[in-house]
């Protein structure tokens, strides 16, 4: 008698994301990182995969508003949730004051890092824990820069802080 070979079935789910702005339904296999969804499956390729296991930070994105590593996480936890990625920063075609500020202080190098270094001060700005030039650097040591870029970095965080400080 000839055994009968198991097939693997696919388990997928359909989730509603709200991905820069706009709601979409996208049916994802149960393990499917947010991070491969995102790149492999709606095309946002600014999001970057590093090292794949959260020590790198080039794939930070805000999550409801907060930062997180997207290689992380697999996409059917975050059913409803809303996502912002560097492709989203951006609004009628102004740079977001993050996106403008590493320009103005040359805060990239390679530009690899990049969409995650900026989405991760933005969440840092948004958290509100950050006060001293220590706490910069502590609160961002998830983000790898392998160019050396972390001066201009830690400059545009001080700035951005002292300005909403002032307001």
């Amino acid at each position: 008698m000839q055994e009968k070979a198991l097939s693997p079935t696919v388990s997928t789910e359909r989730i509603t994301l709200t991905i820069n702005g706009t709601s979409q339904q996208v049916e994802v296999e149960v393990w499917t990182s947010l991070l491969d969804l995102l790149r492999e499956h709606l095309d946002l390729t600014g999001t970057k995969k590093g090292c794949d296991h959260g020590q790198c930070g080039a794939c930070t994105i805000l999550l409801d508003g907060k930062r997180i590593n997207s290689c992380l996480t697999l996409a059917v936890m975050h059913d409803g949730a809303e996502l912002t990625t560097i492709e989203g920063l951006a609004q009628d075609g102004e740079l977001h004051p993050v996106q403008q500020a590493f320009i103005d202080h040359d805060a990239f190098q390679c530009g690899y890092c990049t969409p995650g270094q900026i989405c991760s001060t933005i969440g840092l700005i948004n958290e509100g824990k950050a006060k001293t030039l220590d706490d910069i650097r502590d609160l961002m040591s998830g983000n790898i820069c392998r160019c050396g870029a972390y001066t201009n970095i830690v400059k545009v965080l001080q700035e951005a802080i002292e300005r909403n400080q002032n307001l």
